[in-house]
């Protein structure tokens, strides 16, 4: 049988003592189609004293991220033989919870084993009435 080396945009590097996933690869092809082959690298994914205000002129690139993919591009999950294979999910909604339009917000984050793999966070285009009718 063949060693599985790719699946799904996935890089997966498999080892005695578990199984390593990457995206090296991807985020090579996503800096080179953005230029940013040549930039200086971030410590950090997010500028620190950055505040989290809505950018009023709808700026779509956050060169930041890029620059920190570019400075950690090993970066992934390792996933021990040993350790339980258990998938947990979390999820949450608030009932009216934005000050200015009173939009709720919901958000939820899955775990494979205690790697964080997916998360999400939306706020809804309605007012919601009740949380157990949204």
């Amino acid at each position: 049988m063949v060693e599985l080396t790719f699946f799904l945009g996935l890089q997966v590097k498999q080892k005695n003592d578990g199984i390593f996933i990457s995206q090296d690869k991807y985020v090579a092809k996503i800096l080179k189609k953005y230029g940013f082959t040549e930039v200086k690298n971030a410590s950090t994914p997010i500028e620190t004293q950055k505040p989290l205000l809505k950018d009023e002129d709808g700026k779509e690139l956050d060169v930041y991220m890029y620059r920190y993919l570019k400075g950690h591009p090993k970066l992934g999950l390792w996933y021990a033989k040993d350790y339980p294979f258990d998938l947990v999910a979390y999820t949450n909604i608030d009932y009216a919870g934005a000050s200015l339009d009173r939009k709720s917000t919901i958000r939820g984050c899955q775990y494979l084993r205690c790697r964080l793999i997916s998360w999400k966070c939306k706020k809804l285009t309605v007012v919601v009435n009740s949380i157990t009718k949204a």
